[in-house]
């Protein structure tokens, strides 16, 4: 038993993944795979280790003497015990093919010292915060997430470390030439423009009312499950998963909604349910109603969720309906807060959010009813948070005469690291389904 103020360590466990490597190199590899320096608990051992990943970096041997003429040119031989100590590593190795069950051992114990420190700031933050409760709930989920995922205490990573993953990343998109780097949303021209939905970007999808921008995200969200597996977390503040799933049943089985509704289903009409409900049953899609629910919320949620199953897809219809901790009468500083709280969401999931938002009336002013980005309700911040802004148009529905009721406009307003540019879709206004515009069919 751990006696009470001990930290967790495994002397033993972490001078045989020292030895282990030094007897065979190729067990770095493995290594690195499992643990980070900072898992080593005795700072020595820490930096012998980080020494050998930066050999390994720079594609020189991993031995004693290597090891030796590292350390030295760093001024830190001495403090790791000198040559002697290094060399004696390698004879108290049991078995160096074990490696990986002794890497098991160093990361476990570095997990539970972990949750301890984390433990530790839980009670002192009861006791000292106790009026912050939400705060404190929220801070505790988050660093139980964070262990779990092993991104607990990160620190300063240097250019060099960067530019390494940087040029790696490169050279993964260079390889897949023409490839989408992102999620495919389904829709060619925007895949094209955008690379697909990329990992931690904030989207926003903006529109007045009734322009089909939720059925917009619910099309995206079901083509990249349907197409490829993702793994899909939606959040419904206006209609419920009742109505939520109806619409995803008559968009993927082309079902005409009005059938639906009144229940006038006819025979072929069974058949497209039926074969809809078998394509969607085999999707990862997880459908939340909570009405006005809030950022910390959502994000508790979507820890949960990736621990459980995986997350690929966030969407949440819509920005304005979400409910704010700050509950202060400045309805323009509560959507700012929400709109980072958002940001700060998809770079800790590491996935693309898709967030809706309402439009100020100010297209309805204009002659020409094109939205802007200054018509952003309620908050310019969604703007400077954003990683891309989209508006969707559709012309008929200021001009019933002359606009085409089967075409809609996409703009890509804003995209932090790509085009901006506008394109057209069809609009299947009976199944709640926008598509790749055909030409010849309009």
């Amino acid at each position: 038993m751990v006696q009470k103020g001990k930290a967790p360590y495994s002397r033993e466990a972490e001078k045989s993944v020292l030895g282990a490597i030094l007897m065979n190199e190729e067990n770095l590899v493995t290594a690195m795979q499992i643990l980070r320096a900072d898992d080593f608990f005795d700072k020595a051992n820490a930096t012998i280790y980080q020494a050998m990943v930066d050999l390994h970096e720079d594609a020189k041997p991993i031995d004693p003497v290597t090891l030796v003429a590292l350390l030295e040119s760093r001024g830190v031989l001495e403090e790791v015990g000198g040559a002697e100590t290094l060399a004696e590593q390698i004879y108290q190795v049991p078995l160096e093919r074990n490696c990986e069950h002794y890497c098991e051992i160093v990361k476990s114990k570095s997990v539970l010292r972990a949750m301890i420190a984390m433990a530790q700031k839980i009670v002192e933050d009861c006791y000292t915060r106790p009026e912050e409760l939400e705060d404190i709930m929220e801070e505790a989920e988050k660093s139980i997430f964070s262990i779990s995922q092993g991104t607990y205490n990160r620190d300063f990573k240097s250019i060099q470390d960067v530019l390494g993953e940087t040029l790696q990343k490169i050279e993964e998109i260079s390889k897949n030439k023409g490839k989408l780097t992102g999620l495919s949303t389904g829709f060619s021209e925007l895949d094209m423009y955008t690379a697909g939905l990329q990992p931690s970007d904030l989207i926003f999808i903006a529109a007045r009312p009734s322009m089909g921008k939720t059925a917009l995200a619910l099309n995206i969200a079901t083509n990249t499950a349907l197409a490829e597996g993702t793994k899909v977390a939606i959040f419904s503040l206006e209609m419920s998963e009742i109505q939520l799933v109806q619409r995803i049943l008559c968009s993927v089985g082309l079902i005409d909604s009005n059938k639906l509704r009144t229940g006038e289903l006819e025979e072929k009409d069974w058949t497209d349910l039926a074969n809809a409900y078998t394509r969607l049953f085999k999707t990862t899609i997880e459908i939340d109603d909570t009405p006005g629910i809030s950022v910390s919320e959502i994000r508790s949620k979507c820890r949960r969720m990736k621990m459980e199953k995986g997350l690929d897809l966030i969407v949440i219809d819509y920005l304005q309906l979400m409910a704010s901790k700050s509950f202060t009468e400045n309805r323009q500083q509560e959507v700012s807060e929400m709109s980072r709280g958002l940001k700060i969401l998809a770079r800790e999931m590491q996935c693309p959010v898709v967030c809706l938002s309402q439009l100020s009336r100010m297209p309805e002013a204009r002659k020409d009813h094109h939205p802007m980005l200054s018509d952003l309700r309620e908050s310019g911040s969604i703007e400077q948070d954003a990683d891309v802004v989209m508006f969707l148009y559709r012309e008929h529905y200021y001009d019933k005469e002359n606009g085409n009721p089967y075409l809609a406009e996409l703009e890509i307003a804003k995209q932090r690291n790509g085009p901006t540019t506008r394109f057209k879709l069809g609009w299947m206004p009976e199944h709640t389904r926008f598509n790749d515009l055909i030409l010849e069919e309009y």
